[in-house]
């Protein structure tokens, strides 16, 4: 059952005004602070209860077993799992002896605020204790955008009717004991307690911790200093192996307050030394005591003002929705603003889904919304790829393939699938990263990238599938038993999402290899090769069902036979969890779009008709048990002309989290899914595109939407567009002139704005979903 209204629905917060115990998890996961390198929990500042307590350093992880029923060449042989590292968000207070917990006495009030512009969470509440003392206790969190090691948190007590006795306790504490993770008892215990103080070490009102991963190597700091503002007590600071202490006694009247400071420092190296460490956080918090609590709160609002200048988006009409994407790109940002050279993860920094790997969801989903709203972000996380192309590369021999083989599922880039035909044979992976670039590079320009990160990865990316297809008797140039997008259908030959991408990867490889002659020698790129690498992309096998008149999803899919939906139950889905993967993997039915996706990403290799006619073949099939799905599926209904199945589409990308669709928000955001509600109303309702290094716009507004307004940066530019039912309007709010095309007319942006008139689509039967699989 879902539980809803947990959040008011409001413009640009998320509030939550009732403490409820079930969905102290999902709250936890929603309220998370991050700014790519450290992530905050939206734990309770006293720690209890809690959901699943969590404070995360971006590629901090420890080695977990994989087990397996059959070992088999190739396999991987150990896991990487995210780890909570030190915890300093905690502040146990005692009023007169009674310890502060909202599961006991009365909660009077509570409330919590995301705050989207000012990047804070702030909390204010009241509590009576069984004793009968009341008092208000309000705290505002952030994680810094602007300095990037550091957090801070500003904690208040205040008493409101009778004098009391005030302890408060701030904490440094590692290796939290945390709710069971799995059903493999090795893993748990890998994982249990992963971190081995080194160094615990206490000043005035300070503290520094030094660990060290038992398995993986990695050696972790974390520090806190204080201003306290206390007359009348005492504070001590005390530390043990795990746990670092600064206690603060006070009596407090009524009406007067307890006000801490607290600011915090981590940093992690797989090299340096625990001096070096300790250092670095020292320093770190000092730049943070320089700047002050409100200098912190001064900088990430400016941050932020500048980001939501090129980033923001109005929805009028829709108010969950225009709540909804401004959620969705806050977290987007905080997931890759400072990760500087750290992968972007499927769960960001939120909590520890997906052991915190990475995916391919980076470069198809997140990295397009950043392209456009925060490109330095973007340039970060592809030089995190290409500082892993070594561990690629070695896998690609493995596999007997030339180039480099990027793995699935990774937090230090070696391959952590364990099950290969959804992992290793998902190929498309390295075409996505390639794509990434293209997207990237055409977006700002950027050559010095290019040159020194960017042609490398298309080149190993595009030697990759030289090695991998191969030419028929035919001429045609195929891909066989490879896994698409679509992951219930595995080992599938010339699907043809990853031929056009593929196709994509190395016409451009040869295209950036000619700009860069020098670098390309450099890396070995002969005439020859390039050569090798056009014919392979012309004769690049495209499957096409003449019966249907469809694009079979792969060679032959056409021709399965169809899965029973009728006789599927609404609680068999997902299917993957109640039907065995040889029965799905024969079957035509479809886990996420794949061939639809390929009609987004690769529109230009289908006519208009094409699209329409796979679009409806494929919504019948497709029951999305992945929240990757549902934003593709807005963006081609909204290019096919059904506009109201995008409303409903950008909805369940949009409101993923908010309304905890999946029941498994608990575990940390969907950032892909939130990244895709930009995608669905920028890209779909927007209809906007990047071809031939030029923005094309499609807008179109369905019913429910009366007013769409969005703002990309592009090329050293800002661009405002606006959209109503009949009219839309493009404005350069600064940068150089710049030409666009609206539904194919060239314009010219100079100052001012330009209007034009909103075409309708044309009108073509809705097309129906699985019994029971329209979108929520």
């Amino acid at each position: 059952m879902i539980k809803q209204a947990a959040y008011a629905v409001e413009p640009w917060c998320i509030r939550e005004q009732r403490l409820d115990f079930d969905m102290l998890a999902q709250s936890e996961s929603v309220f998370a602070l991050s700014n790519g390198h450290v992530g905050l929990r939206g734990n309770l500042d006293e720690g209890e209860p809690h959901g699943l307590p969590g404070t995360y350093l971006n590629s901090v992880y420890e080695l977990r077993p994989l087990p397996y029923a059959e070992a088999g060449y190739g396999y991987p042989e150990s896991g990487q799992t995210v780890i909570n590292v030190t915890n300093g968000k905690l502040f146990r207070l005692l009023v007169n002896d009674e310890p502060f917990d909202v599961r006991y006495g009365e909660l009077r009030s509570h409330e919590r605020l995301l705050d989207l512009r000012a990047g804070t969470l702030t909390r204010k509440t009241e509590w009576t204790s069984p004793a009968g003392d009341t008092v208000r206790v309000s705290s505002v969190r952030l994680v810094s955008l602007v300095q990037r090691a550091v957090a801070a948190i500003c904690y208040e007590v205040e008493a409101v009717d009778e004098p009391v006795r005030i302890v408060v306790q701030s904490e440094l504490v590692a290796n939290e004991t945390l709710p069971a993770a799995g059903e493999d008892p090795r893993a748990a215990a890998s994982l249990e307690s992963p971190l081995v103080p080194e160094e615990c070490v206490a000043t005035d009102q300070s503290v520094v911790m030094v660990h060290c991963t038992r398995e993986s190597g990695l050696r972790v700091a974390a520090a806190m200093g204080h201003q306290i503002d206390c007359a009348d007590g005492t504070i001590e600071t005390g530390v043990l192996d795990d746990v670092g202490r600064v206690t603060v006694a006070t009596r407090l009247k009524p009406g007067r307050r307890l006000r801490i400071i607290k600011y915090l420092a981590y940093g992690w190296s797989s090299q340096r030394s625990r001096p070096a460490l300790h250092d670095q956080v020292i320093a770190a918090l000092a730049a943070a005591k320089l700047s002050g609590w409100e200098g912190l709160l001064r900088e990430q609002r400016e941050y932020l003002d500048d980001f939501w200048a090129g980033a923001d988006v109005e929805v009028d009409g829709d108010a969950e929705v225009q709540q909804a994407v401004r959620f969705a790109l806050f977290h987007v940002l905080q997931a890759g603003a400072r990760g500087e050279r750290r992968p972007i993860s499927a769960k960001g920094l939120t909590g520890p889904g997906y052991d915190g790997h990475t995916f391919w969801d980076t470069e198809s989903f997140v990295l397009p919304v950043l392209t456009f709203t925060q490109p330095r972000a973007v340039a970060d996380a592809l030089r995190w790829r290409h500082s892993t192309l070594d561990n690629a590369r070695a896998r690609a021999r493995q596999l007997g393939l030339d180039g480099a083989a990027f793995p699935w599922r990774t937090i230090q880039g070696d391959e952590c699938s364990g099950y290969w035909p959804a992992g290793t044979a998902a190929f498309h992976i390295g075409a996505d990263i390639a794509y990434a670039v293209v997207r990237y590079l055409s977006a700002t320009g950027d050559e010095t990238f290019a040159r020194d990160y960017g042609l490398e990865l298309l080149v190993e990316t595009a030697r990759l599938w030289r090695s991998l297809g191969h030419h028929d008797a035919q001429g045609r140039f195929r891909i066989d038993g490879v896994t698409g997008p679509d992951e219930y259908s595995a080992l599938a030959d010339n699907n043809v999402y990853t031929n056009l991408m593929a196709q994509r990867n190395l016409q451009a490889a040869a295209d950036l290899a000619e700009r860069h002659p020098e670098q390309a020698e450099h890396l070995g790129v002969t005439d020859e090769e390039t050569a090798s690498w056009r014919d392979a992309a012309t004769d690049m096998f495209i499957p096409y069902d003449k019966r249907l008149h469809v694009h079979p999803q792969s060679e032959g899919f056409t021709e399965h036979a169809p899965w029973d939906f009728e006789s599927t139950e609404p609680d068999q889905y997902p299917l993957m969890l109640n039907f065995p993967y040889f029965d799905i993997y024969r079957k035509q039915v479809v886990k996420q779009a794949d061939l639809v996706l390929a009609m987004h990403l690769r529109g230009d290799a289908f006519t208009p008709e094409q699209k329409a006619r796979n679009f409806a073949y494929y919504e019948a099939l497709t029951v999305r048990d992945s929240s990757l799905s549902a934003c593709t599926q807005a963006v081609m209904a909204a290019e096919t002309g059904h506009l109201d199945l995008a409303h409903d589409y950008l909805g369940e990308a949009a409101l993923m989290d908010l309304d905890d669709l999946e029941h498994n928000t608990r575990d940390g955001l969907h950032i892909a899914s939130l990244a895709g509600a930009w995608t669905a109303l920028v890209g779909g309702l927007g209809g906007m595109r990047v071809e031939d290094h030029t923005l094309e716009f499609t807008p179109r507004l369905p019913g429910g939407i009366t007013r769409l307004a969005f703002r990309v940066r592009y090329r050293g530019r800002r661009l405002k567009v606006t959209v109503t039912a009949h009219q839309a309007v493009y404005e350069l709010l600064d940068g150089d002139p710049l030409e666009i095309t609206h539904n194919g007319e060239r314009v010219t942006l100079d100052g001012g704005s330009v209007s034009r008139p909103v075409t309708p689509p044309p009108v073509r039967p809705t097309p129906t979903q699985p019994r029971g699989r329209a979108p929520r």
